[in-house]
């Protein structure tokens, strides 16, 4: 107990020297380092990280300063017929039906299934049912049904001055006005 009395005791009587003038304390024989302390009433700049959603543990999003996610581009969209270049499913072809664009993931109908524990209730038992697991988009390449070849994306301005997405290996147009009301009538049936 004493040996911490007198440590306390020779640690208050060492002073800590103004920014620029000369360190005149020591300890031991080495000289202290000097620091800037704040006046009254002015708080220290703290440099912010970017603001990250709480999903998940161990999956972060960035977020903007709104707090809203951050949204990839993408260069799919629903009811697009892809072919899946990499991973278990490569070279099968199906339709997108859900985007993920905090992340870039795609869900395609009846690829990259997965097995589902439901839990049971009173009322029905539990069961093990299989459900399509997100692919990131990198991972698939737009597909043409007619000439059966997976191509890149491009953009181009229409007669009329509307820009839509073309095959670049077959030139077929992707986005068409009777595509999408056939995919907005199947959104709003679900």
């Amino acid at each position: 107990m004493a040996g911490v009395v007198a440590l306390q005791g020779a640690m208050a009587s060492l002073s800590i020297s103004a920014p620029g003038a000369a360190s005149t304390s020591s300890f031991w024989g080495h000289p202290l380092s000097t620091f800037a302390a704040a006046p009254a009433g002015v708080k220290f700049m703290i440099k912010t990280c970017p603001i990250q959603m709480r999903l998940k543990r161990w999956e972060r999003k960035k977020c903007k300063p709104n707090s809203l996610p951050v949204l990839h581009k993408m260069h799919v969209r629903i009811g697009d017929t892809v072919q899946v270049i990499a991973g278990r499913e490569k070279g099968k072809v199906g339709e997108v039906t859900r985007l993920f664009k905090h992340n870039s993931t795609v869900i395609v109908k009846d690829l990259n299934l997965k097995s589902k524990h439901k839990k049971g209730t009173e009322d029905e038992p539990g069961e093990i049912v299989m459900i399509e697991g997100p692919i990131h988009s990198s991972n698939v390449m737009l597909y043409s049904k007619e000439k059966n070849v997976a191509s890149r994306v491009g953009h181009k301005f229409l007669e009329d001055g509307t820009k839509v997405r073309y095959l670049v290996k077959t030139g077929e147009i992707i986005d068409s006005a009777e595509n999408w009301v056939k995919v907005f009538k199947e959104g709003s049936s679900e």
